[in-house]
């Protein structure tokens, strides 16, 4: 199980080892400003061994952050604050990532510690867009359905974040299409009702994700890794299943796309999910298999021999951590410890080892 930590090179990036820190939201923003709470945040991973870090959900626009306390990439101010987050985790020796994000109908939230209630206009709040207009919940606004002229705002807001990222000192990006954010809502026939070239059959649904992967890939260098976040299932009938997600990273992989980071649920509010550590895992083993694409796996996943059972089966090739990164920002180092030897540690904490 020691292939945990066995490096893994994507494009002209080695990565150091195989866990990833998964991207998590902080909703502690600004007018969508990084600020020193990520940097000690996301930094600390850094010092604490995984071998990238996808930073948090980031939008390509205002319109598209979850609450308005999201973190975004949408313009220079927020670009220039990212880059000394991006450049410390680099110097610890990580490879620092970011996830570009459109929250679509379930934008303008409030934080889960405050409930995830709609935010109103008056409170800061806007109008939430969708390809349909069709609520996340009983509760949730109806959002307004794109037309085809704004559908080409989204693609260029992804590109420009993109560019930005890039500029900002990230090495490595990740397409957001999951959770039942606004790519995933026009992949999936539950959330996307739409009549034009964007809706009904797969070919039409896929079509404005294949539109930003490509706009994406022409501005993000060749050098870098491009990853995409898929929700391999809706756990729902008659929405996004496990083999339209193999038939899309097969498309995708032609088209740029180094990595499937797996996930799944998320677009339907009463979905039936049945968690257990790893439960993702079989999706992310026939992605890799099927599409013959390295995936990477999600989900519950606190146990560093899980982790690294995980690669030395062949299910995945990367393990993205998250809830277990929270309550240990140094689980990397024990994990090494526990099945392999150790990490190098930095020279500060060397008395510790």
């Amino acid at each position: 199980m020691a292939r945990l930590f066995d490096p893994i090179e994507q494009r002209s990036l080695t990565l150091r080892n195989r866990l990833v820190v998964a991207p998590m939201c902080q909703y502690s923003a600004v007018d969508g400003v990084p600020n020193d709470w990520h940097l000690v945040h996301l930094g600390s991973r850094a010092v604490g061994g995984a071998g990238a870090i996808i930073a948090e959900a980031s939008a390509v626009s205002a319109e598209g952050r979850i609450s308005p306390a999201d973190t975004g990439l949408w313009n220079d101010r927020q670009a220039e604050a990212w880059s000394r987050i991006a450049r410390f985790m680099a110097c610890q020796g990580a490879v620092p990532g970011i996830q570009l994000a459109h929250a679509g109908r379930k934008a303008s939230v409030a934080p889960p510690w405050l409930g995830s209630i709609a935010v109103t206009e008056e409170d800061g709040g806007w109008t939430p867009v969708a390809p349909s207009a069709i609520a996340f919940s009983e509760t949730s606004p109806v959002p307004r359905a794109l037309t085809q002229g704004e559908l080409r705002n989204v693609v260029d807001d992804f590109a420009c974040a993109a560019w930005r990222a890039q500029a900002a000192g990230f090495q490595l990006a990740e397409i957001h299409a999951a959770h039942g954010y606004l790519l995933h809502q026009f992949l999936s026939p539950l959330s996307n009702h739409r009549t034009d070239a964007y809706g009904g059959s797969f070919e039409n649904r896929i079509r404005l994700l294949l539109e930003v992967i490509d706009a994406v890939r022409k501005v993000w260098p060749e050098r870098l890794p491009l990853w995409l976040r898929v929700s391999a299932t809706d756990w729902t009938e008659g929405g996004w299943d496990v083999g339209q997600s193999i038939e899309l990273a097969r498309i995708v992989k032609a088209r740029g796309i180094d990595l499937i980071d797996v996930s799944s649920g998320g677009l339907v509010h009463s979905a039936k999910i049945p968690l257990e550590p790893g439960y993702q895992v079989p999706f992310a083993s026939r992605i890799r298999h099927e599409a013959g694409i390295a995936t990477g796996a999600v989900g519950l996943i606190t146990k560093s021999d899980h982790a690294g059972s995980i690669v030395e089966n062949g299910d995945a090739d990367v393990v993205l951590i998250a809830r277990e990164l929270l309550r240990d920002p140094y689980f990397p180092r024990r994990a090494a410890k526990e099945l392999s030897g150790e990490l190098h540690a930095p020279e500060q904490y060397l008395r510790a080892w």
